[in-house]
């Protein structure tokens, strides 16, 4: 596998693990997949740094054993410069259906790919695409 490959290989891997249960319901987890200089704007038009989103991700959806899960869909990354990667897709969440884009980086290999950037929006019911 090229480089290249490897970066969007891992940055779909640690999306992945932020939507496991086990991960987010962790802070100490999911701190290892947030960059220093995280950011997110969710659905709602909050924005969020990464002290905040550790605080509450235990408590957000999809962060227990018990349901509902995260199932992503069409999940793809894109390599935008080296050491960062585009990652796309939409997810499931219960009767939740939204469009998710992120941004990972890797500063170096002691850090490894972390999530800098993530933006969620809701998709209406009646839309099918």
């Amino acid at each position: 596998m090229s480089e290249e490959a490897d970066g969007v290989a891992e940055a779909i891997a640690g999306e992945l693990k932020l939507m496991s249960p086990r991960v987010r319901a962790s802070r100490e987890l999911a701190g290892q997949l947030f960059d220093p200089d995280f950011v997110e704007v969710g659905a709602s038009g909050r924005r969020w740094d990464r002290q905040a989103m550790l605080a509450e991700l235990p408590d957000k959806p999809g962060a227990s054993d018990d349901g509902p899960f995260y199932e992503p869909v069409g999940m793809a990354g894109t390599v935008l410069a080296p050491g960062v990667v585009h990652v796309t897709y939409e997810a499931v969440l219960g009767e939740r259906r939204s469009r998710h884009s992120s941004i990972w980086r890797k500063l170096d290999e002691d850090s490894g790919w972390r999530m800098y950037y993530h933006q969620g929006t809701l998709v209406p019911a009646d839309q099918s695409q």
